[in-house]
């Protein structure tokens, strides 16, 4: 194995997330530096947070608001339409000529 190609381990490595230290970790550099870590990241601290670029988000909640309101309406028609399928039916199982009051029967 060669020497002096590997670099030095610390051990006892700081973690400053935000300027405040946060813990220990072994490491090749004496201070870590970090923006995000466990403690603080949406995913382990069950925060949700939605970064909406140009609109995206707003645009997601409109069209899906549309694709419910369709569904909606196609309900809604197709309800009509069994109500106005019925009242034909009806209307047809009716006899078509009735004897007039005046004829004699014969």
């Amino acid at each position: 194995m060669k020497k002096d190609i590997h670099p030095r381990y610390y051990p006892e490595a700081k973690i400053y997330v935000g300027g405040v230290f946060v813990g220990t970790v072994g490491s090749t550099r004496p201070e870590l530096h970090l923006d995000v870590w466990s403690g603080n990241h949406p995913f382990f601290t069950g925060e949700q947070r939605i970064i909406d670029t140009e609109g995206q988000v707003d645009r997601f909640q409109k069209r899906l608001e549309r694709k419910v309101d369709n569904l909606v309406d196609k309900a809604e028609k197709q309800r009509r339409r069994r109500a106005k399928r019925q009242i034909a039916e009806i209307v047809d199982e009716e006899p078509a000529e009735t004897p007039a009051q005046g004829e004699a029967e014969s």
